[in-house]
Parts: C-alpha cells; sequence; structure tokens
C-alpha cells in the first residue's frame, strides 16, 4: 500500500517566545528551523506580528539565508507587512486576523467582510511571485470568496474541532471536510492547522483534499520532553495516510 503524501509546516514562533522572555539570543529560532529541516519538515511557518512578541524581522532575514525549505509568512493585513512581505519574498504569505490582546489567533479571516482590501493586498503580492494563503473557518461564502479575490490556498482554522468534545467534534470535522472538497471544486490548493496534536492531526490527515498541516505550539511543547526532531518525525508518521487501492 503506497502512502499519501501530507506536506508538514513547522512553526517556530514559539522559540521566539521562550527566547524573548530572557531578551537574549538563546534559543534562536532559526536553529530550531534548521533542526527541523534536517528531521523531514517540508516547510517552516512563522508568525511576524505586529507587536513583534515572538519573531522578529531579523529572524525572517536569517531564515531566508540558512535554509533551503519554503517559508510560509503569516501577517496581519496591514500596509507595514506587505511591504516587508514585498522585500523579503517568502514562497508563501499567509494573512491571518491578529488582535493585540490575543494570546494566539483566535478564529479565521473574515474575507467577506474585508474583501476590498484583501483583493488589493493580494494582487499586489501575487505580482511578486509569492503563494497567497488566507487562513479561515470551514466557512463555504469565506472560502468562495477567497476564491474571487485571487488567493493560492486556503488554510483550513483547525482550533474549534481540537477544543470540541465528541458530539461538536465530529460536527467541526464534517464542516472542514466538507470545506476541505470545496477548495478542490474551486481550484483552491487546501491547508489546514491551529490547535492540531498527534490524535487531531491524524484524524485531520484522513481528508484528501488537504495536503499541508502547520502545527506549532505542540511540536515547540512536546520537544521540549522529547527532542524536536523526535517530535517532527512522530508526527510525520502520525499524519501519513495509507491510500485505499481505488484511489491509487
Amino acid at each position: 500500500m503506497k502512502k499519501r503524501l501530507i506536506r508538514l509546516g513547522v512553526n517556530i514562533d514559539h522559540v521566539a517566545t521562550i527566547r524573548n522572555a530572557r531578551g537574549g539570543t538563546h534559543p534562536d529560532p532559526v536553529d530550531a528551523a534548521i533542526l527541523a529541516q534536517k528531521n523531514g519538515a517540508h516547510g517552516i511557518t512563522i508568525h511576524l506580528r505586529e507587536d513583534r512578541r515572538h519573531i522578529r524581522d531579523e529572524d525572517l532575514k536569517r531564515l531566508k539565508k540558512e535554509i533551503n525549505l519554503p517559508i510560509n509568512l503569516e501577517m496581519a493585513a496591514t500596509e507595514e507587512m506587505l511591504a516587508i512581505a514585498l522585500k523579503t519574498k517568502p514562497n508563501a504569505v499567509c494573512i491571518v486576523p491578529e488582535k493585540r490582546q490575543e494570546v494566539t489567533t483566535e478564529g479565521g479571516l473574515d474575507v467577506v467582510k474585508n474583501e476590498k482590501v484583501l483583493a488589493a493586498m493580494i494582487k499586489k503580492i501575487r505580482a511578486k511571485k509569492i503563494r497567497v494563503s488566507l487562513f479561515v473557518d470551514a466557512n463555504e461564502k469565506q472560502i468562495r470568496t477567497a476564491k474571487k479575490i485571487g488567493a493560492d490556498i486556503v488554510e483550513l482554522h483547525t482550533g474549534e474541532f481540537c477544543h470540541a468534545l465528541k458530539k461538536k467534534r465530529e460536527d467541526e470535522f464534517e464542516k472542514i471536510k466538507t470545506c476541505a472538497a470545496l477548495c478542490e471544486e474551486l481550484g483552491l490548493e487546501c491547508h489546514a492547522g491551529h490547535g492540531l496534536n498527534y490524535e487531531t492531526a491524524k484524524i485531520i490527515a484522513q481528508i484528501p483534499q488537504i495536503i499541508e498541516l502547520n502545527i506549532g505550539h505542540f511540536i515547540i511543547g512536546e520537544a521540549i520532553f522529547e527532542g524536536l526532531g523526535s517530535v517532527i518525525k512522530k508526527m510525520k508518521k502520525a499524519i501519513s495516510q495509507t491510500i485505499p487501492k481505488h484511489e491509487k
């Protein structure tokens, strides 16, 4: 039986969070990215927040120089972040909602409400040959609008699924499954992320249209006990899916 390759993007934000707690240079998130690359990660995700609470501008510059993996730059839809993206030219930009007071991203981007602003931004980013992803809830209207305004990728927010109890989790899974199928129908590449661990990532990986998972907090947290390389390998094993004969 063959295995379906699901790409694993490793988010290194919280290595920077630990570094910034002391205000020094250790642990270095770029070293974490290099280690992730050595242990089979398919990409590196970083969120350059407006308040620079974890990843710093210099981290992005160094990553561009020191790793060969695609960089997925998560960012708010602001002129400052747009200018940084256009200058540094990561492989992809993932536009996410951002609130100063939140601990972490709390939900998906409202593409419908911000359609005009996002459309103008996407046009400028794609003109520089940078792929554009929108981080959205599993909502059909949001996904159709993402397609309308020129996104290449939709990353489905899995936080509600991960935190839900059994019946609600089943409902959330069906919503994600339906929206992933819609992405394929519309010609959008489908990714997923937020709150995933070994168990929940394995379940989400069963959805055939999802080709990439972006995972950060769990991987970095587990790395404290098991080591980053070991956790990445275990996660890759958890999300690898056997392809049934009729799908080959």
